[in-house]
Parts: C-alpha cells; structure tokens; sequence
C-alpha cells in the first residue's frame, strides 16, 4: 500500500550514500563517495528546498515555458509563475510537489507524484521516479503516463548540480548549441563541436543537440560518467556560483512554442501511454 513518508530515506551501496526528500519535489538532497560529495549535497533533514538539492526531476516540461502560455490542440492555455520574478515558467511542476513512497530498500526505492490539473499544469499525469545505487554508481529511472481523456504535451528530464572544484573538467561530445535571449528563451542554434574545457573557462546557460555516448565529469577528487535516454543536454556553468549542471532533458527548451515541437522533443503522450527515461551515473574516485 502506498504511504506518504515525509521522512527522509537513506540508501547505500558500497561507499555510496544516497538520500532523498520525497516531501521536497522528489528530489536527491545529497549524494556522497566515502566523504566526498557526488552532487551538491546536503544531509537530507537540514536541506530547506527542493532547489537548494543536488538533483531534481523536471517534468512535464525542461527549462523554460515561455511567457507562461502555450497553444495545444487549438486551445490556449497559462501557466503560473513559480521561479522567482521570471517570465516564463520554468522546469514544470514535479520539482516543487510532494511524492508519495511506493516502495524502498537498502538500495533501492520507488516514489510517485500524481497530478491534478492546477493552475500551474492544465493536464492530468502521473510520474514514477525509481532509484536505484550500487557500489558503481546511481541510475534514475522516471516514467510518465498521460491521465488526462486526450493527449498531452510532455517532456522530461533531470537537474544535477555537481560542486565546482579547482580542477572540474567537462567532455562532452555534441553538434550543436541553442543561444537564448536576455531572457533564457532559445532563438537560434549553432554548431557546437563538442564540449572539453574546465569549468572554470566556461560559461554557458544553454541547450545542446547531437549529445553522443557520456558526459565525463571529472575533478581532482573524482571521476564521473554521465549518460542517459535522454537526447539533449543544458549545460550552465556560473561563474558566481559554487557549482554547476549537467541536465539529460528530452527537447529544447521552450519547444512547445517552436513551428514543429516534436522536432525538436517534445512528446504528444496519448491517453494513459507511457513516455519513459533513465540516467545513469558512474561513480569512481579519481
């Protein structure tokens, strides 16, 4: 039987610890090998939001909304701001909703977040996140099924901060990059011949196509691959910041408003289907 835990859970494998905030978006608070910490982390009962975590889902839509209004099916429909003072409404509405546990283990667990059309999300859906850790790594696994009585426009997708050390070092192969306007909106792409920088010399807020094999992070502590099913990938590199994303997402932000959404990712889930995805984190010392 399904409960609501708003405890925090635990799971470890090996020298992995991983905890999660069900309570707080379905998020991961922190992620550790031995003492060093994987992602952004925090100990599960101090952390304050889902925002300030180490991972959250994005669901039913990655990065930005424009302007908080979209046209589906003929119809007009609004979203509610939920990020600041931003104008657009940004990485859909799972991050900031209670899960329910469905089930949990030493090394696995199973959480869900069923939605209610709102103001914030004008469509029924239903979201099962699964995690699972062992002594190599971590693999998410998030799957979405339409609940409302016609199709839906869907989209998914993960949020990592990874901390910035002296020596946080990016590989990524990829073909090209969308640039964005003042306000975060993708306007045109480019060719991008892949990523190999520091951190420290990079400064990009941005959605990349042609994403192929892993994204290798790596640091002075760690060493860490990145993949996913997921086709597309934001890269944001703040140079204020102590950290840094790497986000497997399923389309281009802002694609619901682009001439061909499914083009460029976005999915048109028909009543009750299922749209499915994984990420995998490989985990080793340096």
């Amino acid at each position: 039987m399904e409960t609501i835990i708003t405890t925090p859970l635990e799971l470890r494998a090996g020298e992995l610890r991983l905890a999660l905030r069900p309570d707080l978006g379905g998020c991961i608070a922190g992620l550790w090998l031995a003492d060093v910490p994987v992602l952004r982390s925090t100990e599960a009962g101090e952390l304050a939001s889902s925002r300030l975590s180490g991972c959250y889902p994005l669901a039913p839509y990655s990065n930005r909304l424009g302007y908080r209004r979209f046209r589906w099916q003929g119809q007009d429909f609004t979203t509610e701001a939920n990020f600041d003072d931003n104008p657009h409404s940004v990485h859909g509405v799972a991050w900031q909703r209670p899960w329910t546990v469905v089930s949990s283990s030493a090394t696995e667990a199973e959480m869900v977040y069923v939605h209610a059309p709102d103001a914030h999300w004008p469509f029924a859906f239903e979201l099962r996140q699964r995690f699972v850790l062992t002594a190599d790594g971590l693999e998410v696994h998030c799957a979405f099924t339409n609940r409302a009585p016609h199709p839906q426009p869907a989209g998914m997708g993960w949020h990592p901060y990874f901390p910035k050390r002296h020596r946080s070092r990016l590989h990524i192969e990829l073909s090209d990059r969308w640039d964005s306007d003042a306000s975060g909106l993708p306007t045109r792409r480019v060719p991008q011949p892949g990523i190999d920088a520091d951190v420290a010399h990079l400064a990009f807020d941005n959605c990349f196509e042609g994403w192929r094999g892993s994204a290798r992070i790596r640091d002075e502590k760690l060493s860490l691959r990145l993949s996913s099913s997921l086709p597309y990938l934001v890269v944001f590199t703040p140079d204020t910041k102590p950290y840094y994303c790497v986000e497997p997402v399923s389309h281009v932000s802002n694609a619901i408003h682009m001439s061909n959404p499914a083009a460029h990712g976005l999915r048109a889930v028909e009543p009750n289907a299922t749209f499915d995805a994984w990420m995998k984190l490989e985990i080793a010392h340096a």
